[in-house]
Formats: structure tokens, C-alpha cells, sequence
């Protein structure tokens, strides 16, 4: 069998997500390869196709048409059922020959499957998979079915129309593509994030007796995450007598603006933001941690929470979309209401006063949970079922 994945770019390192999918559809005899727009000489997994060029330089992008229009001849018939395809869907032909040179990469590929790593990687390659004989997948994340539907109305139509299988990080965003026109007769399958469990564990004793607590959020400088609002929850445990250290890993464009929230609510002496850091580091640093909090405004699902709970550490999250998957309200950890830092004070404050042996089977039921339900074997297999690959060697390890 052989599946095309499109992403933006390769993934990186600690992009578990992408990487372990690959590896495990790989020693099952899958043949991979990525569509990217860029590439990274990093990434060694397996091929990667770069999309065209596109140039400001109008006489490079002329001789860059050419090249691609000459590289498609052997492709005649695919790029007459593409185009066949585009016009029954009303493409102007000024559009087509657009449609044709930015998906001539994939024009050319021989695929059972096409599976587009984002829904917003499909929009305007709709009909291709069709064109070159193979299914068509998607994956449902955070921003791009609970965000840029928004600002773009109605722009998965074709989407939906053509895609044969869907592949949701949870059933949240699920809901939100039924709400957005999915139908509800297309295939669908959910399968979370996964860690390696095995290199996110502790075995650090006595992690909730830190005479100052040390709270930690892991995540890009973005308003999605909820910053400011974890600030301002904070400042109100500041004003009534809380002594705490609250340490940020991540960098983003937003980084001036929460760096002036913590100083407005008078937090600058108890926020340090650490920046980037190397999982090795990240690790490091949960060990120390008294609470992980994630009070995103939206949130696929959060490999970082799953990461802090395989670690044995405390989490508090907001509800926005996956979380209240990813973290059970309870059972292992907590769920407070987004935009309610009032609310997430008290519920901070609720944990620092639970008793330790409470503390310990929260921590205790969130290890066992991710450790069953979200390691990498576990996803592999997933993979497998959802492209329907039959292998002769047998079913991976059922866990770890």
C-alpha cells in the first residue's frame, strides 16, 4: 500500500504526532511519503516531495509554469480527469491552470490514499485524490475546523463532497465538523495524540510537598492558550496570600503581551518564561512542577497535558474542545469553564489544600489512564485499522 500525507513541512523532532504515525505504518510495509511545501534535511523518515515554486519574479514563475506543464505530459490522463473534474465543479480556467501547477506534485503521485494532515492542506487539492485514483482523507485539528471555519464560511464544502474518510483528534471537533456541513454518512474515526510513555515518567517522590508551589503551562505565546487569563487566575491567588512560582515554556508573537499582562497584575516577580526548550528540558522542568495548567480558549486535544499526566503531575484545564477528553474532571484532574479566572483560582486553591494521599490518586489514575489509552503503540495500530492494512506479522504490542 502506499499513502501520500500532506503537511505545510517535515515534521520536527518532538513532533511525535506525524513521526510515530509514519514509523509504525512503515514496519507494517506501508510506503510513505510527505507533500510538503518546504523541506528539511532533518527529516530522514521517509521521501519528501516539495510542492512547485511560486515566485514574485514574474519571469522565474513563467519558467517555472513551464517546467511543471513539461514534468505533467506523462500525466495527460490524470490531468484531464483533473481538469474534467475542476470544471464540473465550476473552476474558472484561469483557476484550473492555477489548481493544476500548485498540485502538479501531487498529480503525479501513485497512492491508494491521500491524506491531508490538516483540513486546511486540502483546500484547493478537493478533487485530486479523485483524479489520481486514490481515497481521500482528512484530519480534523484545533485551529482548522474550530477556528478558521469562522473567518472563512462554508469553505469545506468541497471538502466534504470528495473526502472519503475522516480521521478527528476528538469528538469535540468531530461535532464541530458535522456543525460546519460533514456528512454524516462519511466514514469517520477518532484517533487522540499519543506520547512515549516510556520517556515521559518520573521517578521523583514527594512532588506535591514543595513548601512554594510551582505552576507550569507548556505551549506557543499564542491567544489560543489562555495565558492572560491564567495570569489574571493567579493574580487573584497573589491578592489573597498565595505564594507560588509560575514558569511558561514556549515563545510566539504574543509574547509582549502576556509579558505586560503578568506586569500589569503584578505577577512579574512570580512568572518566568523560559522560551523554547528541548524536550529533555521540558521533562526537567515537570519534574518540578506542583500543577500543569491549560486553560486554553481552544484546544484540539494538547499533547503537553498528556505529557504532564504521564508525569504524575497535577493538571487543571479549561474545557475547551479536547481537554475535557484528555483530562477526566475528577478523576484525573480538573475541568474549569473558559473565561472564568475566578473560577480557576478557586479551583487551584481547592488543590493545594487536598490532602496528599487525595493528590496521589488523581496523579495515580491519570499515569494509568495515558499509559493505556494514549500510548504510541496504541495510535500505530489505530492507523493501520483506519487504512484498512492487513499485515502478516501480526498486531503490535496491544501496550507498553
Amino acid at each position: 500500500m502506499r499513502i501520500g500525507i500532506v503537511l505545510s513541512q517535515p515534521p520536527g523532532y518532538s513532533e511525535t504526532f506525524f513521526r510515530s504515525k509514519i514509523l509504525g505504518l512503515q514496519e507494517n510495509g506501508v510506503e510513505v511519503n510527505l507533500f510538503c511545501q518546504v523541506i528539511n534535511d532533518e527529516f530522514t523518515l521517509c521521501p519528501v516531495i516539495v510542492s512547485p515554486r511560486v515566485s514574485k519574479n514574474p519571469f522565474l514563475q513563467l519558467l517555472f509554469f513551464i517546467k511543471e506543464f513539461v514534468l505533467l505530459m506523462p500525466y495527460i490522463s490524470t490531468v484531464l480527469r483533473y481538469v474534467k473534474l475542476e470544471r464540473a465543479e465550476g473552476t474558472g480556467w484561469a483557476q484550473v491552470f492555477k489548481k493544476l501547477y500548485l498540485n502538479a506534485h501531487l498529480l503525479k503521485a501513485k497512492l491508494d490514499w491521500l491524506h491531508f494532515g490538516f483540513a486546511t492542506m486540502a483546500l484547493g487539492s478537493e478533487t485530486v485524490a479523485k483524479a489520481i485514483g486514490a481515497k481521500m482523507a482528512v484530519s480534523l485539528r484545533g485551529f482548522d475546523i474550530a477556528v478558521f471555519p469562522i473567518k472563512y464560511p462554508n469553505c469545506y464544502m468541497l471538502l466534504w463532497k470528495y473526502v472519503d474518510k475522516v480521521h478527528s483528534i476528538s469528538d469535540d471537533l468531530l461535532n464541530l465538523a458535522l456543525k460546519y456541513g460533514l456528512s454524516k454518512n462519511v466514514p469517520v474515526e477518532k484517533i487522540t495524540p499519543a506520547i512515549d510513555v516510556n520517556v515521559f515518567k518520573t521517578s521523583k517522590e514527594d512532588e506535591h510537598k514543595l513548601d512554594v508551589p510551582v505552576f507550569m503551562t507548556t505551549g506557543r505565546l499564542h491567544w489560543k492558550k489562555g495565558l492572560v487569563a491564567t495570569l489574571e487566575a493567579l493574580a487573584i491567588l497573589k491578592e489573597e496570600g498565595v505564594d507560588f512560582t509560575y514558569k511558561i515554556i514556549g515563545e510566539g508573537k504574543e509574547y509582549e503581551r502576556i509579558a505586560y499582562a503578568a506586569y500589569q497584575l503584578g505577577l512579574k516577580d512570580r512568572v518566568q518564561f523560559l522560551g523554547k526548550l528541548p524536550h529533555a528540558e521540558v521533562k526537567q522542568e515537570l519534574e518540578e512542577a506542583s500543577i500543569y495548567l491549560q486553560y486554553s480558549i481552544q484546544e484540539g486535544f494538547c499533547n503537553a497535558v498528556l505529557e504532564a499526566q504521564a508525569m504524575g503531575k497535577l493538571c487543571i484545564v479549561s474545557n475547551a474542545e479536547g481537554l475535557t477528553e484528555n483530562v477526566l474532571h475528577g478523576k484525573t484532574g480538573w475541568v474549569v469553564p473558559k473565561y472564568s479566572p475566578y473560577l480557576l483560582a478557586e479551583q487551584i486553591k481547592k488543590v493545594l489544600l487536598m490532602a496528599d494521599h487525595e493528590k496521589s490518586k488523581i496523579t495515580q489514575n491519570a499515569v494509568n489512564r495515558v499509559r493505556e489509552e494514549f500510548n504510541v503503540q496504541k495510535q500505530q495500530r489505530e492507523f493501520l485499522e483506519f487504512y484498512e492494512v492487513t499485515t502478516n506479522s501480526g498486531d503490535l504490542p496491544q501496550s507498553v
